[in-house]
């Protein structure tokens, strides 16, 4: 059976007249004839009445209109739905961001995203990198904005902005005069890290190896508005991105004798297929990284 069939069947029982079908349809008459008959031949039954002068649907053919109505119906919102997609008039992208990132570099882009691309969505996951990186692996995301690993085999990257982790100090701190920090004086400190699905910690801890202490971890977070409540009110010490804390009214930031750089960047897996919406966003995300670029 084929989709023409039914169309010729269905405009023919909904006009009850084979002339005017073929008209409408721009085919010539014995095209629709021969179509509808090779259709009852494959259903084995008679749709029409032919005893009659005009058209008149058998009791089967009438069942027949009901189905083939609804077929071509779907038909159409299928084309209608597949064409929204390909025009990005509709599309969903499953996106994660890591809190530090989704709070002070996300909105913006999201902002300008939607700007240009109002009809389009963005599911947004927010996940440490660690994790929205084993969720890109496994598919179950399309797109992330991350910090980026050194090791990106599985993944497709584009940088986004580079970034400086500042050690963060309460102002009654007594390191809070401090022009920069060697990190191998940190060691007797009370740390307030980010927890383990997030790479941010996993850099600081090999700081810690790196310089041959482990370090007094009194709080562990997802939040980074308790980090910095907790640093503020001089529980510990932390590490957050420069971007986060800069002019905070109640930290004190300082950059570290052996600068610690991240790079922030858009990810995907590799050879993944890619959607016309996760598509436009990286070519989006592509042409809004390159001044973020060059500020660094």
């Amino acid at each position: 059976m084929e989709l023409r069939q039914l169309e010729y069947f269905h405009k023919v029982s909904s006009l009850r007249n084979f002339t005017r079908a073929a008209e409408v349809l721009h085919i010539a008459q014995p095209s629709i004839t021969n179509a509808i008959h090779k259709l009852e031949d494959e259903l084995g039954l008679q749709l029409f009445d032919r005893s009659q002068k005009k058209v008149i649907l058998t009791p089967e053919g009438q069942a027949f209109h009901l189905r083939a109505e609804k077929i071509l119906y779907e038909v159409q919102q299928a084309l209608s739905e597949m064409s929204d997609y390909k025009n990005l008039h509709k599309g969903t992208i499953k996106f994660a961001a890591p809190p530090m990132i989704g709070a002070y570099l996300f909105p913006n882009i999201f902002t300008h995203f939607k700007h240009s691309y109002p009809e389009l969505d963005l599911a947004v996951f927010e996940a440490g990198s660690l994790a929205a990186r084993t969720m890109l692996e496994k598919e179950e995301l399309d797109l992330g904005i991350i910090i980026l690993p050194e090791d990106n085999q599985t993944l497709n990257t584009i940088p986004i902005t580079r970034e400086q982790i500042m050690l963060c100090v309460s102002p009654n701190h007594h390191l809070n005069s401090t022009a920069h920090v060697d990190f191998q004086s940190l060691k007797a400190e009370s740390f307030i890290m980010l927890k383990e699905e997030f790479l941010h910690r996993q850099l600081i801890l090999q700081e810690c190896t790196k310089h041959k202490f482990t370090p007094h971890i009194v709080f562990s977070s997802n939040q980074i508005e308790t980090v910095k409540a907790l640093v503020a009110s001089n529980v510990g010490i932390s590490f957050l991105m420069n971007m986060v804390v800069h002019k905070h009214p109640g930290i004190i930031s300082i950059p570290l004798s052996e600068p610690i750089f991240i790079t922030i960047g858009l990810a995907w897996k590799k050879d993944k297929y890619l959607s016309k919406a996760s598509q436009a966003f990286i070519d989006f995300l592509t042409i809004y990284a390159r001044p973020l670029q060059c500020k660094k």
